[in-house]
Protein backbone atom coordinates (compact mmCIF):
# COMPACT_ATOMS: atom_id res chain seq x y z
CA UNK A 1 0.00 0.00 0.00
CA UNK A 2 1.39 3.47 -0.87
CA UNK A 3 2.47 5.60 2.08
CA UNK A 4 0.64 8.84 2.92
CA UNK A 5 2.59 12.00 2.06
CA UNK A 6 3.92 13.68 5.20
CA UNK A 7 4.15 17.46 5.65
CA UNK A 8 5.29 19.13 8.86
CA UNK A 9 3.08 22.18 9.42
CA UNK A 10 4.01 25.03 11.75
CA UNK A 11 1.82 27.83 13.08
CA UNK A 12 3.39 31.25 12.64
CA UNK A 13 2.45 34.85 13.35
CA UNK A 14 4.12 35.70 10.02
CA UNK A 15 4.01 32.52 7.95
CA UNK A 16 5.76 33.91 4.88
CA UNK A 17 8.62 35.42 6.88
CA UNK A 18 9.18 32.16 8.75
CA UNK A 19 9.03 30.19 5.50
CA UNK A 20 11.67 32.49 4.00
CA UNK A 21 13.89 31.95 7.04
CA UNK A 22 13.75 28.18 6.62
CA UNK A 23 14.12 28.47 2.86
CA UNK A 24 17.36 30.35 3.47
CA UNK A 25 18.55 27.67 5.87
CA UNK A 26 17.63 24.70 3.69
CA UNK A 27 18.20 26.12 0.22
CA UNK A 28 14.59 25.63 -0.85
CA UNK A 29 12.01 27.68 -2.72
CA UNK A 30 8.97 29.22 -1.03
CA UNK A 31 5.61 28.43 -2.64
CA UNK A 32 2.96 30.85 -1.33
CA UNK A 33 -0.79 30.28 -1.47
CA UNK A 34 -3.89 31.60 0.27
CA UNK A 35 -3.36 29.25 3.22
CA UNK A 36 0.30 30.01 3.95
CA UNK A 37 3.64 29.00 2.49
CA UNK A 38 5.16 25.64 1.55
CA UNK A 39 8.79 24.53 1.25
CA UNK A 40 8.50 21.44 -0.95
CA UNK A 41 10.80 18.55 -0.12
CA UNK A 42 11.40 15.33 -2.01
CA UNK A 43 11.45 11.59 -1.38
CA UNK A 44 14.11 12.02 1.32
CA UNK A 45 13.54 15.51 2.73
CA UNK A 46 10.22 16.38 4.36
CA UNK A 47 7.82 19.06 3.14
CA UNK A 48 7.59 22.02 5.53
CA UNK A 49 4.50 24.22 5.61
CA UNK A 50 3.86 27.44 7.53
CA UNK A 51 0.33 28.71 8.24
CA UNK A 52 -0.90 31.93 9.87
CA UNK A 53 -1.92 31.70 13.50
CA UNK A 54 -2.13 34.12 16.41
CA UNK A 55 -1.60 31.33 18.96
CA UNK A 56 1.23 32.07 21.35
CA UNK A 57 4.06 29.62 22.01
CA UNK A 58 3.57 27.87 25.35
CA UNK A 59 6.79 26.25 26.59
CA UNK A 60 9.20 24.22 24.46
CA UNK A 61 7.81 22.67 21.28
CA UNK A 62 7.28 18.93 21.19
CA UNK A 63 9.04 18.88 17.81
CA UNK A 64 12.29 20.55 16.78
CA UNK A 65 14.49 20.29 13.73
CA UNK A 66 18.07 19.03 13.60
CA UNK A 67 20.29 20.28 10.80
CA UNK A 68 23.45 18.34 9.97
CA UNK A 69 26.91 19.70 9.19
CA UNK A 70 29.75 18.28 7.12
CA UNK A 71 32.59 19.71 9.25
CA UNK A 72 33.19 22.39 11.89
CA UNK A 73 33.45 25.15 9.29
CA UNK A 74 30.13 24.05 7.79
CA UNK A 75 28.53 23.99 11.23
CA UNK A 76 29.71 27.53 11.92
CA UNK A 77 28.51 28.64 8.48
CA UNK A 78 25.03 27.31 9.21
CA UNK A 79 24.97 29.05 12.60
CA UNK A 80 26.15 32.32 11.07
CA UNK A 81 23.54 32.04 8.30
CA UNK A 82 20.80 31.40 10.86
CA UNK A 83 21.80 34.39 12.99
CA UNK A 84 21.93 36.58 9.92
CA UNK A 85 18.40 35.51 8.95
CA UNK A 86 16.99 36.34 12.37
CA UNK A 87 17.72 33.39 14.67
CA UNK A 88 19.05 33.68 18.21
CA UNK A 89 21.21 31.50 20.42
CA UNK A 90 19.15 29.56 22.96
CA UNK A 91 20.12 28.14 26.34
CA UNK A 92 18.12 25.02 27.21
CA UNK A 93 20.67 23.69 29.67
CA UNK A 94 23.05 22.17 27.13
CA UNK A 95 26.51 21.44 28.50
CA UNK A 96 29.63 23.18 27.13
CA UNK A 97 31.10 19.85 25.98
CA UNK A 98 28.10 19.08 23.80
CA UNK A 99 28.91 19.72 20.17
CA UNK A 100 25.53 20.83 18.84
CA UNK A 101 24.45 24.47 18.73
CA UNK A 102 20.95 25.29 19.96
CA UNK A 103 19.13 28.16 18.27
CA UNK A 104 15.64 29.63 18.04
CA UNK A 105 14.15 30.68 14.71
CA UNK A 106 12.53 34.14 14.35
CA UNK A 107 9.35 32.92 16.10
CA UNK A 108 11.17 31.19 18.95
CA UNK A 109 10.98 27.62 17.66
CA UNK A 110 13.92 25.57 18.92
CA UNK A 111 16.30 23.89 16.47
CA UNK A 112 19.83 22.50 16.57
CA UNK A 113 22.80 22.54 14.24
CA UNK A 114 24.34 19.15 14.90
CA UNK A 115 28.07 18.63 15.18
CA UNK A 116 29.93 16.91 12.31
CA UNK A 117 30.53 13.20 12.62
CA UNK A 118 27.16 12.40 14.19
CA UNK A 119 26.73 8.75 13.23
CA UNK A 120 22.99 8.57 13.86
CA UNK A 121 22.31 11.24 11.22
CA UNK A 122 24.96 10.15 8.71
CA UNK A 123 23.51 10.24 5.21
CA UNK A 124 20.22 11.83 6.31
CA UNK A 125 20.70 15.09 4.41
CA UNK A 126 20.69 18.68 5.65
CA UNK A 127 17.34 18.32 7.43
CA UNK A 128 18.62 15.32 9.30
CA UNK A 129 15.97 14.79 11.94
CA UNK A 130 12.67 15.79 13.44
CA UNK A 131 13.40 15.27 17.13
CA UNK A 132 10.14 14.76 19.03
CA UNK A 133 9.08 14.33 22.61
CA UNK A 134 7.16 11.09 22.76
CA UNK A 135 6.74 7.57 24.02
CA UNK A 136 7.76 4.33 22.37
CA UNK A 137 4.07 3.71 21.69
CA UNK A 138 3.81 6.82 19.54
CA UNK A 139 6.95 5.86 17.58
CA UNK A 140 5.42 2.47 16.81
CA UNK A 141 2.15 4.16 15.83
CA UNK A 142 3.86 6.48 13.35
CA UNK A 143 5.89 3.64 11.87
CA UNK A 144 2.62 1.91 10.99
CA UNK A 145 0.83 5.11 10.04
CA UNK A 146 3.51 6.23 7.58
CA UNK A 147 4.58 2.79 6.41
CA UNK A 148 8.15 3.75 7.36
CA UNK A 149 10.48 1.19 8.92
CA UNK A 150 11.56 1.51 12.53
CA UNK A 151 15.29 2.28 12.33
CA UNK A 152 15.88 2.72 16.07
CA UNK A 153 14.17 1.05 19.04
CA UNK A 154 16.25 1.09 22.20
CA UNK A 155 15.69 2.23 25.81
CA UNK A 156 12.18 3.53 24.95
CA UNK A 157 13.64 5.72 22.19
CA UNK A 158 12.38 5.16 18.64
CA UNK A 159 13.00 6.53 15.16
CA UNK A 160 11.49 5.96 11.74
CA UNK A 161 12.76 6.81 8.28
CA UNK A 162 11.29 6.76 4.81
CA UNK A 163 12.17 3.67 2.76
CA UNK A 164 13.94 6.14 0.45
CA UNK A 165 16.20 7.30 3.32
CA UNK A 166 16.70 10.92 4.34
CA UNK A 167 15.21 12.75 7.31
CA UNK A 168 14.57 10.64 10.42
CA UNK A 169 11.64 11.24 12.76
CA UNK A 170 12.63 10.29 16.31
CA UNK A 171 10.96 10.18 19.73
CA UNK A 172 13.05 10.52 22.87
CA UNK A 173 10.99 8.37 25.23
CA UNK A 174 9.86 9.21 28.76
CA UNK A 175 9.55 11.42 30.62
CA UNK A 176 7.28 13.32 28.22
CA UNK A 177 6.37 16.83 29.36
CA UNK A 178 2.66 17.41 29.92
CA UNK A 179 0.84 18.87 26.94
CA UNK A 180 -0.37 22.39 27.81
CA UNK A 181 -1.78 23.65 24.52
CA UNK A 182 -2.38 22.72 20.90
CA UNK A 183 0.94 21.91 19.26
CA UNK A 184 2.32 24.69 17.08
CA UNK A 185 4.03 22.05 14.93
CA UNK A 186 2.17 19.00 13.70
CA UNK A 187 1.96 16.43 10.95
CA UNK A 188 -0.36 16.67 7.94
CA UNK A 189 -0.97 13.51 5.92
CA UNK A 190 -2.19 13.46 2.33
CA UNK A 191 -4.01 10.13 1.89
CA UNK A 192 -2.69 7.81 -0.82
CA UNK A 193 -5.17 7.66 -3.66
CA UNK A 194 -7.08 10.61 -2.19
CA UNK A 195 -9.43 8.45 -0.08
CA UNK A 196 -9.62 10.53 3.09
CA UNK A 197 -12.32 8.44 4.75
CA UNK A 198 -10.42 5.18 4.31
CA UNK A 199 -7.23 6.76 5.62
CA UNK A 200 -8.98 8.16 8.71
CA UNK A 201 -10.51 4.75 9.44
CA UNK A 202 -7.10 3.09 9.06
CA UNK A 203 -5.43 5.52 11.45
CA UNK A 204 -8.16 5.16 14.06
CA UNK A 205 -7.73 1.39 13.86
CA UNK A 206 -4.01 1.94 14.58
CA UNK A 207 -4.76 3.94 17.73
CA UNK A 208 -5.55 7.51 16.68
CA UNK A 209 -8.49 9.44 18.14
CA UNK A 210 -10.77 11.60 16.00
CA UNK A 211 -11.03 15.20 17.25
CA UNK A 212 -12.82 17.34 14.67
CA UNK A 213 -13.23 18.32 11.03
CA UNK A 214 -11.48 21.59 10.19
CA UNK A 215 -12.99 24.37 8.10
CA UNK A 216 -10.96 23.26 5.07
CA UNK A 217 -12.30 19.71 5.31
CA UNK A 218 -9.20 18.18 6.88
CA UNK A 219 -9.95 15.62 9.58
CA UNK A 220 -8.04 16.36 12.79
CA UNK A 221 -6.90 13.36 14.81
CA UNK A 222 -4.68 12.81 17.85
CA UNK A 223 -1.92 10.21 18.02
CA UNK A 224 -1.47 7.99 21.12
CA UNK A 225 0.46 10.79 22.90
CA UNK A 226 -2.30 13.34 22.21
CA UNK A 227 -0.49 15.20 19.42
CA UNK A 228 -2.85 16.69 16.86
CA UNK A 229 -2.38 15.79 13.21
CA UNK A 230 -4.54 16.13 10.11
CA UNK A 231 -5.60 14.01 7.18
CA UNK A 232 -6.10 16.42 4.29
CA UNK A 233 -8.65 16.20 1.51
CA UNK A 234 -6.02 15.72 -1.19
Amino acid sequence: MPSPLLTVTSDAHDAVRLARFWAGMLGREVVEDAGGALLPGDDTQLNLRFVPSQAEKVGPNRVHLHLTSADHDDQQRLVTTALGLGADHLDIGQRPEEGHVVLADPEGNEFCVIEPGNGFLAGCGLLGELACDGTREVGLFWSEALGWPLVWDQNEETAVQSPHGGTKVAWGGPPVAPKKARNRQRFDLAPPGGDQHAEVDRLIALGATRLETAADGAVVLADPDGNEFSVTTN
